[in-house]
């Protein structure tokens, strides 16, 4: 494969620099992002990374070809709370199949919110819940991770307050906090982790704890004693991201507060079960988000879901458009803090109007090519937005698909609520030319539907998406 013609410099957390980027594989591109906890619906702080993370997969995918980068992007499921809830409203399934019921239409709510913010989807959307015992296809799992660790003297099992737990051992890995910059002796633990003084180090963080006699976990073998109990936040992104994208991959992203505990712990993960240098060549964070100047908190009364801000009017009386928000994320440089206020939605609003107004010019610009370049310098989207703002005509209008903005002339709006309304009342008279038609005239103008049943009525359930 020829050399790219756009140099991709990104900053690295792991060295606090600025580098040119060069891929393990030019022909094999690999990212992996920290996904959602599908506990409740994503935050408009959830968005973030995700519509960062999307324009890099574009870009990447713009200088490398669509067919040489692979995303992931997890979905996390394993949390007490969404395990006791499972055991509770489906005590008859099993804890995987439980815990599917239970965050099946959270996880859809996300998929649909991030659809709707412009985000393309990853090539691999794992669950943690399928990698946490070994998989019948060989690919990575958690429990087999655990227990290399065990293997090679970097963990070890211990009786805590709580019962059986396997710690790993943070004074076996001689550069562990390299990535928090955090000397070995100022390390707390990690979240979700107390600080007991069964631990041989405080710093010494949970790769698998024991389950009470009422609550859910998995049956985890570990030095030939079986721990029914479940896994550590952080074991479950080195197993699914070494399960799609190999031991050592080219970019790993997520929030500067993921930093430390759970990036610095996956690290020491990954590394110390495979004896290698680096999980990742390249660590991208994106920064802190507030809401009007505040830190985003239910108690101020400005916690707001991505689905109240597309769906409802509690942010400045309205409904806002995906293709708002996500301007509204890209016009501050990943790296810097971005205050997400009501005025500046309706300043991304009001560039996007200016922008399609601007389809039908064609005036002397800049290039696409010259675009990219400027973009290939670390996401600088909050540079390019001057230079798209001196575009025009089909320059600006792959320009601003190149970072997910189609500037294609808008159609009617149609009311897709009930036009599903008058498609279920054919299914229910049985008349399925109809409903069929009805699902491909809707497709056809970029609807997609699906058909479900709700889990406890046994009901068909209709939802759509805009597909992109």
């Amino acid at each position: 494969m020829p050399a790219p013609q756009t140099e991709l410099k990104l900053y690295n957390t792991l060295t606090r620099t600025k580098e040119v980027f060069e891929p393990i594989d030019a022909e094999n591109l690999r990212m992996y992002v920290c996904g959602p906890t599908v506990y409740d619906y994503a935050h408009i702080g959830n968005a973030r990374p995700v519509i960062v993370f999307d324009v890099l997969f574009r870009l990447l995918r713009h200088i490398y070809g669509e067919n040489q980068v692979t995303y992931v992007r997890n979905i996390t499921d394993v949390d007490d709370k969404i395990n006791a809830r499972a055991v509770r409203d489906f005590p008859d399934l099993p804890l995987n199949q439980a815990i599917r019921e239970v965050t099946e239409k959270t996880a859809n709510q996300y998929l649909a919110d991030m659809t709707a913010l412009g985000c393309l989807e990853p090539t691999h959307q794992p669950r943690a819940t399928e990698f946490v015992l070994p998989r019948d296809d060989g690919k990575a799992d958690m429990e087999g991770m655990i227990q290399i660790l065990l293997d090679k003297g970097n963990a070890y099992v211990v009786t805590g307050p709580q019962g059986r737990e396997v710690l790993f051992r943070v004074n076996s890995m001689s550069d562990y906090g390299a990535l928090s910059n955090r000397k070995l002796e100022d390390q707390q633990a990690g979240a979700r982790v107390a600080v007991e003084g069964h631990k041989e180090n405080p710093g010494d963080f949970v790769l698998w704890k024991e389950s009470g006699q009422t609550e859910p976990g998995w049956d985890g073998t570990f030095n030939g004693e079986v721990i029914n109990g479940r896994p550590g936040w952080h074991i479950e992104c080195s197993a699914m991201s070494e399960a799609y994208l190999g031991e050592t991959f080219d970019i790993h992203g997520g929030g500067l507060d993921l930093i430390f505990p759970h990036h610095e712990n996956e690290i020491a993960q990954s590394r110390c079960v495979h004896g290698s240098d680096a999980m990742a060549n390249v660590w991208m964070h994106n920064g802190f988000l507030q809401v009007e100047g505040q830190k985003m908190s239910k108690s101020l009364g400005n916690f707001h879901t991505v689905h109240d801000v597309l769906e409802t009017d509690k942010v400045g009386g309205r409904k806002w458009p995906g293709e708002v928000v996500r301007l509204t994320m890209l016009m501050t440089h990943y790296r810097e803090p971005i205050d997400f206020t009501v005025k500046r939605l309706e300043e991304a609003e009001s560039v996007l109007e200016k922008w399609r107004r601007r389809i039908d010019e064609e005036k002397q610009s800049v290039s696409v090519d010259q675009f990219a370049d400027e973009l290939a310098d670390d996401l600088d989207c909050s540079s390019i937005m001057k230079t798209l703002n001196q575009m025009s005509g089909a320059s600006l209008k792959k320009a601003a698909a190149l970072i997910g903005f189609d500037l294609s002339p808008k159609q009617a709006e149609f009311d897709v609520e009930a036009i599903v309304e008058e498609r279920l009342a054919f299914i229910a008279d049985k008349n399925w030319a109809e409903a069929d038609r009805i699902r491909d005239e809707l497709l056809d103008q970029g609807i997609q539907l699906k058909d479900s049943k709700a889990s406890e009525t046994g009901e068909r359930v209709t939802t759509w998406e805009v597909k992109r």
